[in-house]
């Protein structure tokens, strides 16, 4: 007689405590920054007077800025005996100085602004993200990241539901509805007082920073992983574009914001399936599943024109997220060594940073010279190279089921 199966154990019962703690800070960290990005292009633009370009080159700067000190936090979470300090200041940080963008004059103090808010992302990315991993193993290491970023998402669709609701029903304006993102933001701060960390190395572990010696202790399959990332990032341009895309086939301000958080809300949904499916079917399929959707939803947004229709495009585009943000960073913790996460998580986070402001720039640059159908379609072009290139990657010290 065949022994019975053990009990599967559920989706949230497999969550730490931590990770949940994490996951709720983000929550209201993105109702915050969403619920402000939301109508930022519409800041820029209608009020402000910018172009795309100033557009690339705010949202170019301040995603690159994030994502290089993301690379020096993480180090130096490696190097700290717990991660904590790096969160709280960096959370803090940005709950500050976002709501400041609502007293900008003109773009460049704008770009001010978005560039310190993203020093705040980037002192607490790599050591949040290595946090992760500490308190998680590879079983369950997919199931974690879907679920941080399904809080984060869940962020993203309050935040411009709000911002949306905001619009549509009061008398409040684009600049209190940035000043008013305060609020939330101090909320996140506060929750993350609550963590009990374990030190991870005691004083006579913690060693100096040797990045070079450093990058040579991690295999070939890493170092491929994110030369994919890379390519791919180069077409991966700020979201921002899609919210003018939608301006420019004929949707109304006021519904952009909440177009927006509907899309947050099916990242959300698929964030909480693409997380756990990569702990079963393995991450590389699934990344490059989501990679090449990418490109097919790039290549809808340069063929489709009709409203209804890049509505469709749009929200289904929140898919590609689900599917690769939680699957591309368990891969990260799967291929890296446990005492180099922060490291590992830095370098990952410093590689996309290198291709954001580019990417932003390439796209504002083809969007502006000859059209917006030629800048997605640029966008796939390159999601397409990325896969190929990561299809030929080892799953090097992956323990994840493949």
């Amino acid at each position: 007689m065949a022994e019975p199966s053990p009990p599967k154990t559920s989706f949230l019962k497999s969550i730490p405590k931590t990770v949940m703690v994490l996951g709720i800070a983000s929550l209201f960290t993105d109702i915050a920054s969403e619920g402000t990005y939301s109508v930022l292009p519409l800041f820029l633009t209608q009020v402000l007077g910018a172009g795309a370009l100033s557009l690339g080159i705010i949202e170019g700067v301040a995603e690159s800025t994030a994502s290089v000190l993301k690379v020096f936090s993480g180090f130096w979470a490696d190097r700290l005996p717990t991660r904590k300090p790096l969160l709280l200041t960096g959370y803090g940080l940005s709950g500050l100085i976002r709501p400041l963008i609502g007293l900008a004059a003109t773009w460049p103090f704008v770009l001010l602004f978005r560039f310190v808010d993203r020093v705040g992302k980037g002192l607490r990315g790599s050591p949040r993200d290595a946090l992760i991993a500490d308190v998680t193993t590879p079983a369950n290491h997919g199931a974690s990241y879907g679920f941080h970023s399904a809080m984060d998402d869940a962020g993203a669709l309050i935040g411009p539901l709000l911002a949306g609701a905001l619009l549509l029903f009061t008398h409040l304006g684009l600049r209190n509805i940035i000043l008013l993102s305060v609020i939330p933001g101090i909320i996140a701060w506060a929750v993350l007082f609550t963590i009990r960390e374990k030190p991870v190395k005691t004083k006579n572990e913690i060693k100096k920073w040797a990045p070079i010696l450093d990058w040579k202790k991690f295999e070939g399959g890493y170092r491929r992983l994110l030369l994919a990332v890379f390519i791919f990032t180069l077409g991966n341009s700020t979201d921002a574009f899609l919210l003018i895309r939608l301006s420019q086939v004929g949707v109304s301000v006021g519904w952009i914001p909440l177009l927006w958080g509907l899309h947050s809300g099916v990242r959300m949904v698929s964030s909480l399936y693409g997380g756990p499916l990569s702990d079963h079917l393995g991450r590389k399929p699934v990344i490059v599943s989501g990679w090449l959707y990418y490109a097919l939803i790039y290549l809808a947004f340069a063929l489709v024109n009709q409203k209804e229709w890049v509505i469709a495009i749009f929200l289904a585009y929140g898919i590609f997220y689900g599917l690769c943000e939680p699957s591309e960073k368990a891969f990260v913790a799967d291929m890296t060594p446990k005492n180099l996460k922060g490291t590992a998580f830095g370098y990952y986070n410093l590689v996309i940073g290198l291709s954001a402001l580019p990417a932003s720039l390439l796209f504002g640059f083809v969007g502006q010279t000859w059209g917006y159908p030629w800048a997605f379609a640029v966008g796939a072009s390159l999601a397409g190279l990325a896969s190929i290139l990561l299809l030929f990657t080892k799953n090097q010290n992956q323990t994840s089921a493949n």
